[in-house]
């Protein structure tokens, strides 16, 4: 189902619907599939395989897991085929009902692998970090979504931009950085990296942890979205979108057909 919607370009109705009972685990597994299909087979442009550079988490804030009624985040897999460059033009083509957040990315330098990760070991493993857009998506119609449905859809991702500057960690107070973006030069998003599970490093080392549930691990090299730093803005076609995030610089990316 998530596989049509996403090449016929028409949402699908929910899994949790369509499948009663659905668990989270099979949700994960139902993501792992697809995301393996996509490495293996071809990527969004239907061609070329694509490679896994990383994770994204989500569900980092506490408005949004309250609506869903659950208390903790998901994950989901970051593949070379999401990958959108700053400045550049992001294409809509492959994307159904987008919408953009300002995230911090944690590029790593060092593995890590749950059970038992700390704050402590995700700020030697980082080896610098960056503002980043993350372009969300749904397959399911309408957003009309539950966890399990947003974790089947891959977290419900769509592309991502990596952008400012790369800063030591070190450098930077995550916490209490402040972001703004703008939509056509409309301010329409602004936030604290608090937002984001009290702090961006708790939100890598709850997903290393999680990670290491499914004994899987975090990779030297990859490339971690933190979560959003505040509220999201539906974006379409012709929207030009710009986050700052105070010491990281700005990011931006333009969207078209």
């Amino acid at each position: 189902m998530l596989w049509d919607a996403q090449f016929s370009q028409t949402p699908c109705a929910p899994l949790s619907q369509s499948f009663e009972g659905l668990s989270v685990q099979e949700s994960y597994a139902i993501q792992g599939l697809v995301g393996r299909w996509r490495e293996l087979r071809h990527g969004l442009d239907g061609k070329r395989p694509a490679r896994l550079v990383g994770h994204k988490i989500g569900l980092t804030s506490e408005a949004i897991q309250s609506w869903l009624k659950v208390s903790e985040p998901d994950f989901g897999l970051l593949l070379s085929d999401m990958v959108v460059n700053d400045s550049m033009v992001a294409s809509t083509s492959t994307l159904l009902q987008p919408r953009a957040e300002a995230e911090v990315a944690f590029v790593l330098k060092e593995d890590l692998s749950g059970p038992g990760v700390t704050a402590a070991q995700v700020v030697h493993a980082t080896e610098y970090v960056m503002a980043a857009i993350e372009i969300i998506d749904s397959r399911i119609a309408d957003w009309k979504i539950t966890y399990e449905d947003t974790i089947a859809d891959n977290a419900s991702s769509g592309l991502f931009v990596l952008g400012g500057r790369p800063r030591k960690i070190e450098d930077v107070d995550l916490r209490l950085c402040g972001m703004a973006m703008r939509k056509n030069g409309r301010m329409v998003s602004t936030g604290a990296g608090a937002a984001c599970l009290g702090h961006p490093v708790n939100a890598v080392v709850w997903l290393a942890n999680k990670l290491g549930e499914f004994g899987q691990g975090l990779k030297a090299g990859q490339v971690v979205l933190s979560g959003a730093l505040g509220p999201v803005c539906d974006v379409a076609a012709g929207d030009f979108v710009e986050a700052e995030i105070s010491g990281l610089g700005r990011v931006t990316v333009r969207f078209g057909e």
